[in-house]
């Protein structure tokens, strides 16, 4: 699942008119990355959940893709805004798309850039044989969150860490692989019939508490792209 449905209020006036998920980086859309990176790895199922100038998106990509040198990435879109008139958050989307997508499951922002990252098949063999729920990719807290989002333990436990607490030294790169029990004590069924918008980061932490959260840390190129500085950053000092 490649999470597109947000505003991006901080990008304005660039997501006046395209949503941020489209913005150009490195001569193609930033989702595009993570997309691509996907259909490297071998899936080639993607479902993408889409709010603000989300019809752009799926016209962009329509629902096949066939990019040179990669197998076909076949397409499905959750509409949030089309059926409930806004953004889920990333949890509410999420369940709101589980009817679609398997047992162990993928999620990445469409908004990160992580050009380095690979999906494989086998760390998904691993987490699906694993007791876990959620297996979270962290990376060294970045200048623009210096405080931190969680710990990890030296046995791969990701920790429910207060920001800026000692041994709160990672931020949560956005990519992680999720299991369907991981949301079934969420408050919402399956598919999210009344659009309840929803956040992530509670649940995480709640599942941390339970020991049911692993990560690990990845330490390639890596941009949360919040800000059009980061964005012509990316861009050799071009938007």
């Amino acid at each position: 699942m490649v999470l597109a449905a947000g505003r991006g209020e901080r990008m304005r006036p660039l997501t006046d008119t395209t949503p941020k998920p489209l913005l150009t980086v490195r001569g193609q859309p930033l989702m595009q990355w993570p997309m691509q990176a996907l259909a490297r790895g071998g899936f080639g199922r993607q479902l993408v959940n889409t709010a603000w100038l989300g019809e752009k998106i799926s016209a962009q990509f329509g629902a096949q893709v066939n990019w040179p040198g990669l197998p076909r990435v076949s397409l499905a879109y959750s509409n949030e805004a089309q059926d409930f008139g806004q953004a889920l958050e990333t949890a509410g989307g999420i369940v709101r798309a589980l009817p679609q997508l398997a047992e162990v499951f993928w999620v990445v922002a469409g908004d990160v850039f992580a050009p380095d990252f690979v999906f494989t098949q086998e760390a998904v063999q691993r987490f699906a044989a694993s007791p876990a729920l959620a297996h979270l990719w962290l990376v060294p807290n970045p200048t623009h969150n210096p405080s931190g989002d969680f710990g990890l333990s030296a046995t791969g436990q990701v920790l429910n860490l207060s920001k800026g607490a000692a041994g709160c030294d990672h931020t949560f790169s956005t990519i992680a692989l999720y299991k369907r029990a991981f949301f079934a004590d969420c408050g919402l069924p399956a598919g999210n019939p009344q659009g309840v918008a929803l956040a992530l980061a509670p649940l995480l932490r709640a599942a941390m508490d339970r020991g049911q959260v692993t990560g690990e840390v990845y330490a390639g190129d890596w941009t949360d792209v919040g800000t059009p500085e980061r964005l012509a950053h990316l861009n050799g000092g071009q938007v």
